[in-house]
């Protein structure tokens, strides 16, 4: 079971060096090692064991991902935005609870089939998004030991 106390002590121990990875690590040379890392890290860890994504953020909910839920769930778009969205101070439509309204007792997701791109692709360890968007790999790795992972596979690159 993943120890989400040891995963944020963690963080918090090498902020300073994983904001130092992101800050010098050389692009070009480290996007194709980023499947490698993140594939190792899926094998080496068990989403299902923590979920925290889904228990503490919101992904954003896209016009496509908003009618591929609704179709699914078998319901109105606006039906499904007036009971579970609201448009965040970004404009973005986000949950109205947290955790995820989707999220099942086991930690498994009830529209996993069809979930946001943004759940898809969290938390970006296998894009160029991981490497470019500092702030967000940094508040990533906070609570996600995939996110953590990749960084230390990044140290010296």
């Amino acid at each position: 079971m993943t120890d989400l106390l040891k995963v944020k002590d963690k963080f918090e121990k090498n902020k300073s060096t994983y904001k130092k990875t992101l800050d010098q690590v050389n692009i070009k040379k480290a996007i194709p090692l980023l499947d490698d890392l993140s594939t190792e890290a899926y094998n080496k860890f068990d989403c299902l064991e923590c979920a925290a994504c889904c228990k503490n953020f919101s992904p954003r909910f896209k016009a496509p991902d908003i009618k591929r839920i609704s179709k699914y769930l078998g319901m109105k778009e606006t039906d499904l935005m007036n009971a579970h969205l609201h448009r965040d101070e970004d404009g973005d439509y986000v949950l109205n609870q947290k955790p995820c309204t989707f999220l099942n007792t086991d930690n498994t997701c009830s529209i996993y089939e069809v979930r946001p791109s943004d759940c898809h692709r969290f938390p970006y360890v296998d894009e160029d998004v991981f490497l470019k968007r500092k702030e967000l790999t940094m508040k990533n790795a906070s609570f996600c030991v995939i996110a953590q992972h990749v960084l230390d596979g990044l140290k010296n690159v």
